[in-house]
């Protein structure tokens, strides 16, 4: 197995950068000759993932958080498909966030994440694809395993880019939601699901699940699993500063399927439009606005389980 590292040496604020020495010592006593490349900036990642998978590599390690972890799994792709259909996805979570890493009971422990490297195990694992206009007002596109919203989310993302992430993960993702809920009124938003019927509503944020957890932690589809050939779709509706702060326990343990204000649907595709401005979430990264289309992408990727 050709395993090529891609790591974010700014995840973690930046533990990861000021570690991989060390990191890098581990992994070299447990393969041979493990190649490696930092990143530099935005999308970065992907460009690396697909230069490697193109020379050859068919292992690629992802070291970082959620945002690097989408970046890589973009790198897998080219012209609507797949560069090397048999290579694989492998994970060391080195992020503030750890949403992914969540879905699948992984710690940050360096070594759990070697002995996952070092296994047999693959699950083939679906991707989701979505298609949006940028914020310079451009038709743009990206794939995603984890999870990709709309609505507060994006400010949300604005929010903890600004500050937030200086806290760390849970907090810093739920004071960026206070922020963001302050001052955010929610949007008449017209989506579609498969080929149902168009509806309308008034939304707080939409999520589209592959994985269970985003924003730091909130288990926002507590039912989603990465290979069952579906997305988990969560709409909230009413929830404001002190819905957040009165209902964050539910939040947070997936029970707020439960309340009022909240309805959750399974599909395969969704579409959305709105005549306001609102803003994409993908991973953490605020990207762009609707109108938009996610599609699913069944098994498309395989990823290291150990």
């Amino acid at each position: 197995m050709k395993i090529f590292f891609i790591v974010n040496p700014q995840s973690g604020n930046g533990r990861t950068g000021r570690r991989w020495f060390e990191a890098s010592a581990q992994i070299t006593r447990k393969f041979a000759r493990p190649e490696h490349a930092f990143t530099r900036g935005p999308l970065d990642a992907a460009v690396l993932a697909a230069r490697a998978l193109r020379e050859g590599y068919d292992c690629i390690v992802a070291v970082g958080g959620d945002g690097t972890v989408n970046e890589v799994v973009n790198g897998f792709f080219d012209n609507g498909g797949p560069i090397n259909p048999r290579a694989s996805l492998a994970v060391m979570p080195q992020g503030t966030g750890g949403d992914f890493r969540k879905s699948f009971g992984w710690d940050l422990s360096l070594q759990s994440a070697i002995d996952r490297l070092a296994g047999n195990g693959l699950v083939p694992i679906d991707i989701g694809l979505v298609e949006y206009v940028s914020h310079a007002g451009r038709p743009e596109q990206r794939y995603f395993a984890n999870v990709c919203s709309f609505g507060v989310s994006g400010v949300v993302d604005r929010e903890v880019h600004a500050s937030a992430k200086l806290l760390g993960g849970k907090i810093g993702f739920a004071w960026a939601s206070m922020k963001a809920l302050a001052k955010y009124s929610d949007r008449t938003v017209r989506f579609s699901v498969d080929a149902q019927p168009a509806e309308q509503a008034r939304v707080t944020a939409v999520s589209v699940a592959n994985g269970r957890y985003f924003g730091g932690g909130m288990c926002v589809a507590p039912t989603a699993e990465p290979s069952d050939g579906w997305f988990d779709v969560t709409i909230w509706s009413g929830f404001g500063f002190l819905d957040f702060l009165l209902k964050s326990k539910a939040l947070y343990s997936g029970t707020h399927v439960r309340l009022s204000g909240t309805r959750c649907l399974r599909c395969r595709t969704l579409t959305a439009e709105s005549d306001q401005e609102v803003l994409i979430d993908l991973d953490g990264e605020s990207v762009g606005r609707l109108p938009c289309r996610m599609t699913l992408l069944p098994r498309a990727l395989q990823l290291k389980m150990g």
